[in-house]
């Protein structure tokens, strides 16, 4: 395996960030800002499973990879809780709605 490869996984992987922060900061939708977040931990995983593959061949990377998964998985739950109760108090899952949450 030559180092090219590494590096053709790294750019994707830096394009998924790039596109999921991108995602993060601009969007006022609260589902398309649990995307962003997706994609972002999708990103990590992709250089987690590239570099523990291109190592000394050590299972560290995918053991970190279905960590991540995990945190994804409850993140999208917690996630997705907060926007339906966010929709059933304001009728809209607009970002901008939470900070009256405040008060």
């Amino acid at each position: 395996m030559s180092p090219n490869e590494l590096s053709s996984y790294l750019i994707i992987s830096a394009i998924l960030f790039s596109l999921g922060l991108f995602t993060v900061l601009t969007r006022r939708n609260a589902i398309s800002v649990l995307m962003g977040v997706e994609l972002i931990l999708n990103s990590a995983n992709i250089n987690y499973v590239a570099f523990s593959h291109f190592s000394s061949g050590n299972a560290d990377g995918q053991i970190y990879a279905i960590f991540v998964i995990m945190l994804a998985a409850a993140e999208a739950a917690v996630g997705l809780a907060i926007v339906l109760a966010i929709f059933q108090l304001f009728h809209t899952i607009d970002v901008e709605a939470a900070e009256t949450l405040k008060e």
